[in-house]
């Protein structure tokens, strides 16, 4: 199986010297700043095609008459016949020997093509590594989620049936508005007592007063005047503890059984269980009203870059789904845990959303500026490689001869990654054909038995 994995690599690359043992590294983590979430497609991989990015020949052609010369090639579906996800669904689109899992090749490590045609004929693509400003940031996905501060779940007050909708989902309602109507036989029992304790009230004020007349007057005693004193107390005691009954329930003093649900705060409906003639109760939420001029953006932080967060950072989220729009705000909250499926720590922005374009469930990339700028050399995303925890740049030393450079990835801004150590500004690096070239380095990659790796002299 080795021999049909990463097909180009076998043709391409005939390294002089003998094949030395390279120093292993650390466990293998990820070096992309924006890694997803386990259930997004892995980064490496082409989403579109769902083979791997760096062989991948529907957006690599070139290299296709590679794997068709090596007879590693599927016809039918235009896919290496090693990695075709039609005929192999079980490898994912990946091959047998996963080499980011292998032993990393040594720093200096010299690739030569056995000739020049070779190498022109290899349909490795390069680039210029340069100085830039490496602004300090980490890059990682993000979620829009409603601000949990300004979500309201609205409950009827007291059991009953719909009798009337006054808000439908969509509507934007403000504070008090009308939401439904709402016919009560608790409502109408609380309003019948009111009545009677108003009654009761009246009777007893009237009592009161004239038992203080007559006891102004010498007939009556003080103790009748106490008396019907503090029955008067008593009947006001009932009217306000039957009114403020009513109050909670968000209705007034009249006759009817019926009260008004209204909203508590201002914002969009966004949910709607209440239908005219239903029972309700008490559990069941029937509105669900959001205030979007402010959103929360939840953020995945790799478990890595999490020590350079701090409360209060400068977030900047681009949407792809509104054409690149960019937002900003500042981190607000930082998980103090790590999730165990994604290895990721949960930090979340406000963000103001003025116009009402940012929608809750909105997919966002996150950049959390971390430091002040500080100059830099960056390269393409595609000239790094990664191999056990170790990121490798290939440089160009010449047309057919390559140097495998160990660095460190600093940063990553849209297509450039700011590396540090191995690699110069002006330097020329290998993007297309990068991974490629870091199979055939590999101690068990695809190339053993048939290629060597010069190591680098001491």
């Amino acid at each position: 199986m080795r021999q049909q994995l990463y097909a180009a690599g076998a043709l391409l690359l005939m390294l002089t010297g003998c094949q030395q043992q390279r120093a292993s590294t650390t466990e293998a983590v990820s070096t992309r700043a924006e890694a997803p979430t386990a259930a997004a497609v892995a980064a490496d991989m082409c989403a579109e095609h769902g083979v791997l990015e760096a062989l991948c020949t529907k957006c690599h052609p070139k290299l296709i008459p590679i794997f068709q010369t090596k007879g590693d090639w599927c016809a039918e579906h235009g896919f290496p016949e090693s990695i075709c996800p039609i005929h192999h669904p079980e490898r994912g689109g990946r091959p047998a020997i996963d080499v980011a899992v292998d032993e990393a090749p040594a720093d200096g490590t010299m690739i030569r093509f056995k000739t020049l045609q070779t190498a022109r004929e290899a349909g490795l693509e390069v680039a210029s590594a340069v100085h830039g400003a490496d602004s300090g940031g980490v890059e990682a996905t993000a979620t829009i989620v409603a601000d949990a501060s300004k979500l309201a779940l609205v409950n009827a007050s007291a059991a009953g049936v719909v009798r009337a909708i006054r808000a439908d989902l969509g509507s934007r309602v403000s504070r008090g508005s009308p939401l439904a109507v709402i016919e009560s036989a608790s409502v109408g029992e609380s309003r019948s007592r009111l009545q009677a304790a108003r009654a009761r009230a009246q009777l007893t004020e009237a009592t009161y007063r004239r038992e203080k007349e007559l006891q102004e007057k010498g007939i009556s005693a003080a103790k009748d005047v106490q008396a019907a004193e503090q029955e008067w107390e008593s009947a006001k005691a009932e009217v306000a503890a039957a009114s403020s009954a009513l109050g909670m329930v968000g209705t007034g003093g009249g006759a009817s059984g019926t009260y008004t649900l209204r909203a508590p705060i201002a914002g969009t409906v966004t949910r709607r269980t209440a239908t005219v003639g239903t029972m309700v109760d008490l559990e069941k939420p029937l509105f669900e009203i959001v205030d979007t001029s402010s959103l929360w953006a939840e953020i995945d932080v790799p478990e890595r870059e999490a020590p350079r967060v701090r409360m209060g950072q400068r977030v900047v989220l681009r949407l792809d789904g509104l054409g690149g729009r960019e937002f900003s705000g500042r981190l607000s909250y930082i998980a103090p845990v790590v999730d165990p499926q994604t290895r990721t720590v949960k930090a979340r922005a406000a963000i103001t959303n003025h116009d009402g374009a940012l929608r809750a469930n909105m997919y966002a990339k996150a950049r959390i500026f971390t430091a002040a700028g500080t100059s830099a050399v960056l390269v393409p995303r595609a000239a790094v490689q990664e191999a056990k925890g170790v990121n490798l740049v290939f440089v160009r030393l010449a047309e057919d001869q390559y140097e495998a450079r160990r660095v460190s990835v600093a940063s990553a801004t849209g297509d450039l990654v700011s590396v540090n150590g191995g690699v110069q500004a002006g330097e020329v690096v290998v993007t297309t054909g990068s991974f490629l070239l870091k199979t055939e380095t590999m101690k068990e990659g695809i190339g053993a038995g048939c290629c060597d790796v010069e190591a680098p002299k001491k």
